[in-house]
């Protein structure tokens, strides 16, 4: 059973970090792509998405790896599912304090409404979104090199 615990986790928090490397080098580049409006448009949309899905899916990952840590407590690599917890805590920090703020302005913006620095704020979001997902992937990393 703790076998499965530590695969299902690895599997999990795996997915999400090609989905947030996804949105990083895949999804924003094609939406900057775009014409203003649609740009604009489009991360609205995957902030409403995405902004419904994510935070279940960080909590709930933070949530597998402390149990992960707490069951397998005398088990080798106990220490790199610990960092990786501690690193996906702080992924959740880093969401809470600097990424959710702009993302919640953002995806109520229209066309219409969008304010002046549009463009700045997004710039700012993605800057901080390159931190978070170098922070999961160091996670990720910690927690592959655990099941060894």
């Amino acid at each position: 059973m703790f076998n499965a615990l530590e695969v299902v986790t690895t599997v999990i928090v795996g997915v999400m970090v090609g989905v947030e490397f996804s949105v990083a080098f895949v999804m924003n580049p094609i939406l900057n792509a775009l014409p203003e409006d649609s740009r604009q448009l489009g991360h609205a949309h995957g902030g409403r998405m995405l902004g419904a899905v994510m935070p279940v899916w960080y909590i709930g990952s933070l949530a597998l790896v402390a149990v992960w840590a707490i069951a397998g407590w005398h088990h080798h690599g106990t220490g790199l599912v610990v960092t990786a917890g501690a690193l996906l805590a702080l992924s959740v920090i880093m969401s809470l304090l600097l990424l959710v703020p702009i993302n919640n302005r953002n995806k109520t913006w229209t066309p219409d409404n969008r304010p002046a620095d549009w463009k700045e704020q997004m710039n700012r979001w993605a800057r901080f979104h390159y931190a978070r997902v170098a922070v999961i992937i160091a996670a990720f990393a910690l927690l592959v090199a655990a099941l060894t």
